[in-house]
């Protein structure tokens, strides 16, 4: 098929456009590199550096088959602060991103979706049935542009699927997590344990779980990947498919912080704060959907996604002071 991957040269987008050629898709990337990288588009893979408004004229008389959309703002404290950027990015971008797709005859989306849409949750395991209550703008713009999804199916028959995705950890096929602006857990814990930050704090240690420390659902970047290309091949012509994806495992932060230990073999400096505002207990995926629809399942545990995103580390090119 050929495929324009919008927001491409991102974490998660490289990752998947590297799995794509190797299935032997033609891929196109739009990126505007805002928070992507050059460096992460392989070689003989076009890469067009502009807006998601600019969609329009990149599927004119293309012939795509389908997008792949990644493009979004998705820091959760900046899109509270700044929601406007938030509202304009990943909303009206991705109502550009449809009417162009309609107007060119583009039949698929595969749509990059998150577990913020669901807020702090009654019950954990979540399904794709828990209701929605995003706690900030940013899981409020995903769950709009899901809406818009559905309704862009029921009116012109697009075939769309949704991932939503808990948390992503790991490397894979050359490519991996480099943010200017950390804000997962395992980055930058391996930021304390190699020397980047003076030490890792965990929020609170008096949570109702085993270890006092909160619960949270990981799945490795190419078991994400996976789900991306399956999702393809499931998008059916009117109807718009979500799937939760994740490990159905949770971890705590301690366990997580055991499994760095054991991995790198160093010490990770910690310290304990306080809980924040907000967080959930615990946050764990029910992946039984897509399992049933899209025939997945994560293979790689806790400990491989920790030891790729370490050995990443050590061919990663420099992107600067870490925040």
């Amino acid at each position: 098929m050929k495929l324009l991957v919008a927001g491409g040269a991102g974490y998660i987008g490289s990752v998947v456009t590297r799995l794509l050629v190797q299935e032997g898709h033609e891929v196109v990337i739009l990126d505007d590199l805002s928070t992507g990288h050059a460096d992460s588009v392989p070689e003989g893979v076009r890469l067009e550096s502009a807006s998601i408004a600019d969609a329009d004229r990149i599927l004119d008389g293309a012939g795509f088959d389908a997008v792949l959309h990644f493009a979004a703002k998705s820091l959760v404290g900046e899109s509270v602060e700044r929601p406007s950027i938030y509202w304009h990015t990943n909303v009206v971008g991705t109502r550009l991103l449809l009417d162009a797709m309609a107007r060119h005859g583009v039949p698929r989306l595969v749509f990059s979706s998150t577990a913020a849409v669901y807020g702090e949750p009654d019950q954990v395991p979540i399904t794709e049935d828990t209701p929605c209550r995003p706690t900030n703008t940013y899981g409020a713009t995903k769950l709009a542009v899901d809406m818009m999804i559905s309704g862009e199916c029921i009116a012109t028959g697009l075939g769309a699927v949704s991932l939503r995705y808990f948390n992503v950890a790991g490397a894979a096929l050359g490519a991996g997590e480099r943010h200017a602006i950390e804000t997962h857990l395992i980055p930058i814990a391996l930021d304390a344990t190699s020397g980047l930050r003076d030490k890792l704090t965990i929020h609170g240690d008096d949570w109702p779980t085993p270890d006092g420390t909160p619960i949270r659902d990981y799945v490795h970047v190419l078991d994400l990947a996976r789900a991306h290309v399956l999702a393809l091949g499931a998008a059916q012509p009117g109807e718009h498919l979500i799937c939760n994806l994740g490990n159905g495992n949770g971890f705590s932060v301690r366990e997580v912080m055991t499994a760095i230990e054991e991995v790198t073999g160093l010490p990770l400096p910690a310290t304990v704060g306080p809980r924040r505002a907000g967080d959930p207990t615990v946050l764990v995926a029910s992946a039984d959907r897509a399992r049933s629809k899209l025939g997945w399942a994560p293979e790689f545990d806790l400990r491989r996604m920790v030891a790729d995103a370490w050995a990443f580390r050590g061919t990663a090119p420099e992107i600067g002071d870490r925040r």
